[in-house]
C-alpha cells in the first residue's frame, strides 16, 4: 500500500536536478515536431522524471514490450498540442519509450517537452501511478 509519506516526497522531497530546455520554448516546440513529426505533444514546466524502483522480472516485461521503467510528473502544463491538457494543470505520463536531448520524454502517444531544469527520483510503481485525476 502506497503512503501519503511516499507521495509526498515524490512531489515535494528532495530529488537530482536535471537540465531541461533552457532556449525559447517555440526552438523546443520545433524540435520535438522534427524528431517527432505528427506526434502530440505537450510543453512542461516544474518536472520530475521518476525512475521507477522495479524487480529484475518487472523489469525484463516492460522492456519487452518496449517501455521504460520510467514516467514523468509535471507540476504545470505549459501548452498541450491536442488541448488534453489546459495550461497550469498537472499531468503524469504513462511509461516512457524514450528520454532524449535531456529535454524530450516521449510515451506511446506523447512527446512531454520538458521546459527549464527539473527533478530525477525514484519511485515505486503504486506511488508513481497512484496520482490520477478524476
Amino acid at each position: 500500500m502506497v503512503t501519503l509519506e511516499e507521495i509526498s516526497q515524490l512531489l515535494y522531497g528532495a530529488g537530482k536536478e536535471v537540465p531541461g530546455w533552457q532556449g525559447t520554448q517555440d526552438e523546443l516546440i520545433a524540435l520535438a515536431a522534427k524528431a517527432f513529426p505528427g506526434k502530440a505533444f505537450c510543453v512542461v514546466r516544474q518536472w520530475i522524471l521518476i525512475d521507477l524502483t522495479v524487480n529484475s522480472a518487472e523489469k525484463k516485461k516492460l522492456n519487452g514490450l518496449g517501455l521504460l521503467p520510467a514516467t514523468l510528473f509535471a507540476h504545470e502544463v505549459v501548452l498541450d498540442s491536442r488541448s488534453r491538457f489546459q495550461a497550469g494543470m498537472w499531468v503524469r505520463s504513462n511509461f516512457g519509450i524514450s528520454y532524449t536531448e535531456n529535454c524530450l520524454f516521449e510515451t506511446k502517444s506523447t512527446v512531454y517537452v520538458l521546459l527549464g531544469s527539473g527533478l530525477r527520483k525514484s519511485a515505486s510503481i503504486g506511488a508513481a501511478f497512484s496520482m490520477k485525476a478524476d
